[in-house]
């Protein structure tokens, strides 16, 4: 069986956990070296503790540049920074999980392109990608949510979003905000109607729906759970629930992780999972979709080992087919 040598730089926050926990049973992924600047020679189960008995392996503050494929798992804004100063060899494939290179704008590097690596957007290209800039979770939950529309031109009003994600949506680094005296028992918004991920969100959208020019207004929320994302999204709709809900499930037919509901959602069934779930809503004029997702899965790493399966002509599932953790 076909084994490739896998990389990971940023390995101490909570994608780099998740995409340990996957990659060290991935049939065809070995881990090559797990990099990080402050634990460099301490046990990566010592900072990952559900990793105790499954791994023996060591941080490292040296790189192998000659890995098959390199994942960035650092803050927003040092992916650019890191691959400035380190070079990787030309058959190395990279995924992005930060946000340098998401943007039409942003995706050139050094002359390499960087592909937006949404498989229920652009599956062919990602199969032919090299590098690879992996969505954001927010972005991803709400772009599932408006994708089947954009691509029947049916967005031509306002979108509303509401959303909400865990605390581990805001990493390791503790903040006012990340107390757990804070965040238990509580609830705020933050960044209303400016969040970062609108960016890439419009940007979907408008490579479906060319002519899309309403506005998405986007209420992000801090839930005082650990890990999942909730969001409601509503928009004027002329057509009828049935016809709406063919749509979406027309769409995502061949989709290895989305799936349409015919009934109400709850964020239990996804936790843990590489799903995003979806529910369609009528309500006079206006259709709410619900879409479901695990901020650190579907959300980060999930999605960055389906990318990577794509990349290499892997089965698509491989490695993360997960249950949910439902009780």
């Amino acid at each position: 069986m076909k084994k490739i040598k896998v990389g990971i730089i940023g390995g101490a926050g909570y994608t780099a956990g998740e995409l340990i926990r996957l990659l060290i049973s991935h049939p065809n992924a070995e881990m090559d070296f797990v990099y990080s600047t402050s634990n460099a020679g301490n046990k990566i189960s010592d900072v990952h503790q559900d990793l105790v008995g499954n791994l023996e392996q060591k941080f490292t503050g040296t790189i192998n540049p000659n890995v098959d494929v390199l994942f960035l798992c650092l803050g927003h804004g040092n992916s650019i920074k890191f691959l400035e100063a380190n070079t990787f060899s030309e058959q190395t494939k990279i995924i992005d999980l930060g946000n340098d290179f998401r943007l039409e704008n942003d995706k050139v590097f050094k002359g390499k392109t960087f592909v937006y690596g949404l498989p229920e957007l652009q599956k062919s290209a990602i199969e032919k990608a090299d590098y690879i800039a992996n969505p954001g979770c927010f972005a991803t939950a709400i772009q599932l949510a408006l994708l089947p529309l954009a691509e029947k031109n049916l967005l031509k009003h306002d979108v509303h979003v509401n959303a909400v994600t865990g605390a581990t949506g805001a990493g390791t680094s503790l903040s006012e905000t990340t107390h757990f005296t804070w965040r238990d028992n509580n609830y705020s918004y933050y960044k209303p109607f400016t969040h970062q991920h609108l960016g890439e969100i419009n940007q979907s959208v408008k490579q479906l729906q060319g002519n899309f020019s309403s506005e998405i207004l986007f209420m992000p929320n801090r839930g005082n759970f650990s890990r999942g994302i909730f969001a409601t999204v509503y928009t004027d709709y002329e057509g009828t629930l049935e016809e709406a809900v063919t749509i979406f499930k027309a769409y995502y037919k061949d989709a290895a992780f989305t799936f349409v509901s015919d009934k109400e959602l709850h964020l239990k069934q996804i936790v843990n999972t590489n799903k995003c779930l979806i529910h369609l809503h009528k309500h006079n004029n206006k259709l709410l979709i619900t879409s479901m997702i695990d901020n650190l899965l579907k959300g980060a790493s999930g999605q960055a080992v389906q990318n990577m399966n794509l990349m290499f002509g892997f089965p698509e599932k491989q490695g993360i087919e997960l249950k949910a953790t439902y009780f």
